[in-house]
This record gives C-alpha cells, structure tokens and sequence, in this order.
C-alpha cells in the first residue's frame, strides 16, 4: 500500500483505491488534457474526476497497479495537494477575462506557481491572487496572497482556514509585480528558515509579531 502522497496518490476512505492530482498551474488546461482525462476516465473507470477549491482536477477511484500507468497518460508531474509545502497557486481570472479585474492575476500566478509550487515548508501553505476587492481566490483565507487594485498589489499574510480560522492582514500596497515577486520570495524564506513545524504562517506571525514580519520586505 502506498504512503499518503507516495506516487502523488492519496488512499480514500475504502481503504483500497486512490486519488492522484494533477498540476495543472492556476487550472488552466488545454483540449488535449482534458482529452487525456477522458481517456484515463474511460480506460480506468475512474469513480469521479472532481473540480477542487484549490483550482486542481482530482482523479479519484485509481487501483494502486494502475497510478504509474495514469501518470504515464497524463504526461504532467503530480501537484502538491498533500505535505508540508506549498501548494497550488489559486488565482480568479483577473483583467484578462474578467471585467472587474484591476491587475493580471495569471502573470502574477504563473510566476508564484513555477517559482514555489511543491517548496517543503514548516507547514502547508498556500498562495492566492485575486484581481480585484471581490477577492475571488480567497485571499483573505491564504498563508500569502495578493489582491489587484488600481495602483497595484496589496499584499495580504497569515490568513487560514479549518478550525481554529484566521483572516490574512495587509503589509503593504500598490506593488508592481516584480515588487510583488520579490516580497513573495522574501517572506517564503523567511518563514522557510524560521517557522516550526506544523507551525503555520498566520501563526508564525502571531509569534514574532506583524511588525517584524514587515521588516522583512
């Protein structure tokens, strides 16, 4: 039996088949994944394909023998859906498709996604752009995020879901993306070189204080 994210497969509840995850950077797919989707579906009799909140495609119901020959099809590396790293980047449409977008949340993503996608961490942490106040990547929920606005990037740490919730609060505003970029890359190993285990970022902050955390970028 596989280990929890061994292979990028995930055991579900009946204790018998998988889940694999795919990373597909910021959810967006091409015509020919999601032909290869298909083609895994039918030839495996996958028991769903399922959209996640996180902008992934969960295959779910694979038989352990069958995951090497799933990844094969698919042509792509798993994505961080489990561990103490970072995850997908989840990104709304931004001023691309959107007509309230006020910044490029896919340019942005894209570069967050290829610079820290799957980076081990002290704990999960997980990353949002939204393009504009509406805040559709849930930014206010996420380790670090950014939402567009006229003039720029506000930047947004230390938010958090699950028990024991957290909304992320603002450490600076109207950045261009290549300032947003380099606070990214500053606070990340920040927290890397610091943080406990387990200890996640929002709390981290708690710990040594918003102030220091500024400092920082």
């Amino acid at each position: 039996m596989l280990k929890s994210g061994e292979k990028g497969a995930v055991l579900q509840r009946d204790n018998q088949t998988y889940a694999i995850v795919p990373h597909t950077s910021l959810g967006v797919i091409s015509v020919e994944f999601l032909e290869k989707l298909v083609k895994v579906a039918k030839e495996f009799n996958v028991q769903a394909i399922k959209l996640t909140s996180s902008n992934r495609i969960a295959i779910v119901g694979l038989r352990e023998e069958d995951i090497d020959k799933v990844w094969e099809i698919l042509g792509v590396p798993p994505g961080a859906a489990v561990g103490l790293c970072i995850r997908s980047v989840k990104v709304c449409p931004g001023k691309a498709f959107c007509k309230l977008g006020q910044q490029d949340t896919l340019s942005l993503g894209a570069e967050l996604d290829k610079k820290f996608h799957g980076l081990s961490m002290p704990a999960k942490f997980k990353i949002g752009v939204s393009g504009c106040v509406n805040d559709c990547a849930e930014v206010c929920i996420k380790d670090l995020g950014f939402i567009g606005k006229p003039k720029g990037w506000t930047l947004m740490v230390g938010g958090t879901g699950g028990a024991k919730p957290m909304l992320s609060k603002k450490l600076a505003e109207n950045l261009s993306t290549e300032e947003a970029l380099i606070a990214a890359e500053k606070l990340i190993n920040f927290y890397k070189e610091n943080g406990k285990k387990g200890e996640r970022f929002g709390r981290f902050i708690e710990r040594i204080g918003i102030e220091e955390v500024r400092k920082i970028i």
